[in-house]
């Protein structure tokens, strides 16, 4: 299990920025090489983005690359630019058609990218989210879907709110689509770096949604995103008592059990596994970093 709680956007043409990201609490870096670089720096963002990756040094957090979308004159060139560095996935912006992303899939194969390098698709549009039962299973390398809530905001006229009572339709149906396709979910950035107890709220609520992570636009954000998406003390306590009563249960050749006045069942011994899995994870990333 690869924990995935914070997931930080980082200008692929900032050198300072991405020293500093080999330093961060954050699972993952995405160095970014469409929205937060201008036109006539993204020449420079890859070139910039390919030397950090060459270099190395993001151990144990995972790397990846958002990419220049469908359409656009640099999506070409930024596929072909990293096909012989250590990364773990491509960032697709947009991504609407499985027929795209499959093709885009088997470009990687093509151009000799690992196996193991996963492509992560953002559901921002109306049709992205609409195709997302598709796009999650358009290519085996397919591992991981984004929202990408302030773009989808916008094309869905939704006014901000604490709640995002506008979007949560939008959110539940991806995360229904990555859970029936077996790969992780992430929810969208918070804007707002201000108030952080609006972006302690925002992450709960993902939390609450199903999601497995936040993508974040700042390094303020990866403590509470870190936290809320890990399982909390109380949870792994009550992974273990269940694993326990669970395995005693067996020894006397029962097939279920009651544990607090609760009947325990397959489905909650497999949810603790689950939970005790990902605080090991978490751990070993922690003692590693």
């Amino acid at each position: 299990m690869t924990p995935r709680r914070s997931a930080l956007f980082m200008p692929g043409h900032n050198e300072r920025a991405i020293a500093k990201a080999k330093t961060l609490d954050c699972d993952v870096v995405i160095l970014d090489l469409e929205d937060a670089v201008a036109p006539d720096t993204k020449l420079r963002a890859r070139s910039t983005a390919q030397a950090a990756l060459a270099d190395g040094g993001f151990d144990p957090r995972e790397i990846a690359i958002r990419v220049n979308g469908f359409g656009t004159e640099w999506m070409a060139e930024d596929l072909t630019a990293f096909h012989q560095v250590a990364l773990d996935a491509l960032v697709v912006p947009k991504a609407e058609s499985a027929e795209d992303v499959f093709a885009l899939g088997e470009q990687m194969d093509a151009l000799g990218y690992r196996p193991d390098v996963e492509l992560w698709l953002m559901a921002e549009t109306p049709t992205g989210v609409l195709n997302a039962r598709a796009l999650c299973s358009a290519h085996p390398r397919v591992g991981a879907l984004l929202i990408g809530t302030s773009d989808l905001a916008k094309c869905l006229r939704v006014p901000p709110s604490i709640e995002r009572e506008g979007l949560i339709h939008a959110l539940s149906h991806c995360v229904l689509a990555a859970r029936e396709a077996n790969i992780d979910v992430l929810d969208g950035v918070c804007l707002d770096l201000d108030h952080r107890e609006l972006y302690q709220l925002q992450c709960e609520q993902g939390r609450s949604l199903g999601f497995d992570g936040k993508t974040l636009i700042h390094p303020s954000q990866i403590h509470i995103a870190n936290e809320v998406f890990a399982p909390s003390s109380e949870a792994i306590e009550r992974a273990r008592s269940i694993m326990d009563a669970w395995r005693k249960a067996l020894a006397s050749g029962e097939g279920l059990c009651v544990l607090d006045g609760q009947l325990i069942e397959n489905l909650h011994v497999e949810e603790a596994e689950r939970t005790l899995a990902l605080h090991q994870a978490i751990q070993v990333r922690t003692t590693d970093h």
